[in-house]
């Protein structure tokens, strides 16, 4: 790939590119969710059991492809630059849907959500060159920019799966293929790099295996308290993809497209918080408490979630939730400011793996916490309970965070 000078002050088309990928490789993960179980469980021969259990391998590949390629991504783009890294994860992940796509049987279609796993990991080094190309005080409304391309990613995917698969199951994979290798010649244009050579560190196994990366995170204490609390909030979100759609059903008896939509809304409500009012509310309140009060609004609405009798008290929460989403952004900031320039790339790698992990995680204890409150041998019966199970770890999250960042007030 051929190289593309520096530039200081990148054009907004490379910044609009980097959004354009953030928002891609959610898509990734959700465009292929109203088709892919029904794959598999054809290639089961219409055994719906074990179509469940490999569709849930699949997810845990897809995990721990991110988990271990995250920081090795970040690791390769601090050496060699984040746009040959960027532009060929986004190759990648074209060519990966293709596999897809054409997977004549089982084996194939599990290689390839490995591989989607391995290339959709540049959320690490878009974040880096977020960082390259922002001044500190403009960091906050840039990774909430970048927050904004990842909801759309999340509303957009399951809804163009669901319309493309209708036609075909294949259908998907195709569309997802062409949108990515479309990107990538555009980013080939438009993309110049953000990591100046002297600024640049040696790729070393050490920085890059998953375990070595999350040393950087213990390198000062405002960084380690911060990344615990960023591994606690990502645990919690897992609760949305793992228990939402069982849990609207159970409790309020609600069908697939009432679901859907009140997953669109969710998406929505959080893209206009992070991509509109981020930048605002950090202005007027600073990073430290416009974060602890995102963390304090995301607990709330979880709480809702987990209580609320009726659908209408349910609903009222998507709007609190949705505030939840200024406390990313802000955490990112103070923690960028803890490392080099030279650093920038080991560290976004780092917070992925860290979300790899509750990834990892995060589905067995929702839907076990699930199952265990509405089961007959309950001693309590609450539905709610992995909701409020969230509300607790955001809990903990604000109180790590505030006492991580007390020397920033």
């Amino acid at each position: 790939m051929s190289p593309s000078p520096v530039s200081a002050e990148p054009r907004q088309a490379a910044v609009f590119f980097i959004l354009v990928t953030v928002a891609l490789d959610m898509l990734s993960f959700g465009i292929i969710i109203p088709v892919l179980p029904k794959l598999v469980e054809e290639f089961l021969g219409g055994d719906t059991a074990q179509a469940a259990e490999i569709y849930g391998l699949m997810g845990t590949a897809w995990a721990l492809m991110q988990f271990v390629c995250s920081p090795i991504q970040g690791a390769l783009s601090d050496r060699f630059g984040r746009r040959p890294v960027v532009l060929l994860s986004n190759v990648g992940l074209g060519l990966d849907f293709i596999l897809m796509a054409l997977a004549p049987n089982l084996a194939w279609l599990f290689a390839g959500r490995v591989i989607s796993g391995i290339a959709s990991s540049s959320f690490s080094t878009a974040g880096a060159y977020i960082a390259d190309v922002t001044s500190p005080e403009k960091r906050a409304g840039a990774f909430g920019m970048m927050g904004a391309a990842f909801g759309l990613g999340f509303v957009l995917g399951p809804a163009v799966g669901g319309l493309l698969g209708a036609i075909d199951p294949r259908w998907p994979f195709w569309g997802a293929a062409a949108t990515s290798l479309l990107n990538a010649s555009y980013g080939f244009f438009v993309l110049p790099e953000s990591l100046p050579h002297e600024k640049r560190a040696p790729f070393r196994w050490r920085r890059a295996n998953p375990l070595g990366s999350l040393i950087l995170l213990r390198s000062h204490h405002e960084l380690f308290g911060l990344a615990t609390a960023n591994f606690l909030m990502n645990l919690a979100h897992v609760v949305l993809p793992s228990v939402a759609v069982l849990y609207l059903g159970y409790r309020y008896g609600w069908g697939p497209s009432a679901v859907g939509f009140t997953l669109a809304a969710v998406g929505v409500c959080a893209m206009i918080v992070q991509g509109t009012l981020v930048k605002p509310i950090t202005a007027r309140l600073g990073e430290r408490r416009t974060m602890l009060t995102g963390f304090f609004c995301g607990a709330a609405g979880f709480a809702i979630y987990g209580l609320a009798p009726t659908p209408a008290l349910y609903c009222l929460g998507i709007p609190v939730m949705a505030f939840w989403g200024l406390a990313g952004p802000s955490a990112q900031v103070f923690m960028t400011r803890r490392v080099s320039s030279s650093e920038q790339g080991q560290l976004q790698g780092a917070i992925a793996s860290l979300t790899g992990i509750a990834g990892l995680i995060g589905p067995s204890l929702f839907t076990q916490t699930f199952a265990a409150f509405i089961g007959p041998q309950a001693d309590w019966h609450l539905p709610g309970a992995p909701y409020l199970l969230s509300t607790v770890l955001l809990l903990v999250a604000m109180v790590v965070a505030g006492r991580a960042t007390r020397a920033a007030r």
